[in-house]
């Protein structure tokens, strides 16, 4: 990928802390693939900046490894030959490098996770290395690390050591699917969610696909081949994340299979409700799942109308075609799911992350499509068996706007403006507001419902089958 797309806000917020008075501390956390390496490379370049990586080595090894870089970074034949035992000393010799260089140096941590499962007295020798060497010099300290869990523990909790000296945190997440189009430029917008579906906003995967026309030989070549890179990556993000591994693949499988209420998942997970709050938490708190309520809910994290679904789309896409049908993959018969794929791909995937795509630029159609507000929140709405796909509301401006997704392969008619029209009515909130009725389609629309939106204020259409 040799392009650098999206992450101005993250970059603006790197240079302002570089710019700032006195020495700062950053923390740039998110989860594996996201893009945290490539940010801080981007954002290095051309600075005085000390780079290293931790491994997954004991902390000796890590020691040693850094004293290496750092006499290399000094140009210092001392260290190059001296024994050293402490990361105190090192980092004294760079702070007094770095205090009577004018010149601010960035000092770089990667996967600072692992210093501290290889020692859990790291973050505490790390807060007396920053409160008494690194505070007071020159420096811009920026700590990263791509388990979260471990991170929020060593780094972001209250009861961390190093809690309360950070000046800045990042937390860094998926690149949004406006984006998308950068990837694939010529596109159109229907085969862009297509490819969205699949590698969703982490460019790693993004990269694996860039030089595919064929969408699902990009899919056999990188997901279903038994030594492709991405044929087991949940076990990867989920192994150095959670102790119990098998009971939380049970319970995304049990949510990929359809269950969303809490009350549904626990009885088909067999525990308790309560059992498996832990668990849902965990998840959420890792991007794998969100928790949903109803967009007229006005305190949502309160209600007890959640839904869960799997809000990872890689995620989603592996768990509904690569795990059921890993003995067939196992077993070489890879022809027969990539079948299955094909038959199923948009109506039991595509078409609910056409859902989220839509929820999502619902946020930017108050400067795009001349949407009379800026909404409070963005999300679905459901009530029993009545559901609608994009909803955005402002209690402030008492406008609401209401929305209908259809990923098609035939243009959007008349019926669904009447249907929504119908969902809308039960909606008991929507007497407060102002509404505007949206349909997004990914093939267009009738010549009727084209001529009926026309003459109406209050309609909008979103078309994504114009290229």
């Amino acid at each position: 990928m040799d392009t650098f797309i999206d992450r101005q806000e993250e970059l603006a917020a790197l240079e302002r802390e570089y710019a700032r008075m006195g020495s700062s501390f950053v923390v740039v956390y998110g989860r594996r693939r996201v893009g945290k390496t490539a940010l801080i490379s981007k954002f290095i370049q051309n600075k005085r900046a000390l780079y290293y990586l931790a491994t997954q080595e004991p902390e000796l090894q890590n020691l040693q490894s850094f004293q290496g870089i750092l006499a290399e970074f000094l140009d210092s034949d001392l260290l190059r030959s001296a024994r050293v035992d402490r990361w105190e000393d090192l980092f004294r010799a760079l702070a007094g490098a770095c205090t009577a260089d004018r010149e601010r140096t960035v000092i770089v941590i990667d996967e600072f996770q692992y210093l501290g499962k290889a020692n859990p007295a790291y973050p505490s020798i790390f807060q007396r290395i920053w409160d008494t060497v690194l505070k007071d010099a020159n420096v811009m300290l920026v700590l990263c690390g791509s388990l979260i869990s471990l991170m929020k523990d060593q780094v972001l909790a209250e009861d961390s050591p190093l809690y309360g000296r950070r000046t800045a945190q990042i937390r860094l997440q998926q690149i949004p699917f406006a984006h998308y189009h950068e990837f694939f430029p010529g596109y159109p917008v229907r085969a862009l969610v297509e490819r969205y579906a699949v590698t969703g906003g982490v460019p790693k995967y993004i990269e694996l696909f860039e030089d595919r026309k064929d969408l699902f030989q990009a899919i056999r070549e990188n997901i279903l081949t038994k030594d492709s890179f991405l044929y087991s990556e949940p076990t990867f993000l989920l192994q150095n994340e959670v102790k119990d591994i098998g009971s939380y693949f049970a319970l995304i499988r049990t949510i990929a299979g359809g269950a969303e209420r809490p009350s549904e998942i626990a009885a088909r997970f067999g525990m308790k409700q309560t059992s498996i709050s832990k668990y849902l938490r965990t998840l959420v708190d890792l991007d794998i799942l969100r928790r949903d309520t109803p967009v007229t809910e006005r305190n949502p994290e309160k209600s007890k109308r959640s839904l869960y679904k799997i809000g990872d789309n890689f995620i989603a896409f592996w768990f509904a075609f690569v795990l059921p049908n890993l003995s067939y993959l196992e077993t070489g018969r890879m022809e027969a799911v990539e079948r299955r794929i094909r038959q199923n791909f948009v109506d039991a995937h595509v078409a609910h992350v056409y859902e989220n795509v839509c929820q999502e630029r619902l946020w930017d159609l108050a400067d795009t499509m001349g949407a009379p507000f800026i909404p409070e929140r963005v999300g679905r709405w459901w009530s029993g068996a009545n559901e609608i796909d994009a909803c955005a509301v402002s209690y402030a401006d008492r406008q609401a706007i209401w929305g209908e997704c259809k990923f098609w392969k035939n243009p959007v008619g008349e019926n669904v403006l009447h249907d929504l029209e119908k969902k809308v009515a039960a909606v008991p909130e929507a007497e407060r507001f102002g509404n505007t009725l949206a349909i997004f389609s990914a093939s267009g629309f009738t010549d009727r419902l084209l001529d009926a939106a026309s003459s109406r204020s209050d309609v909008i259409l979103i078309d994504d089958g114009v290229r």
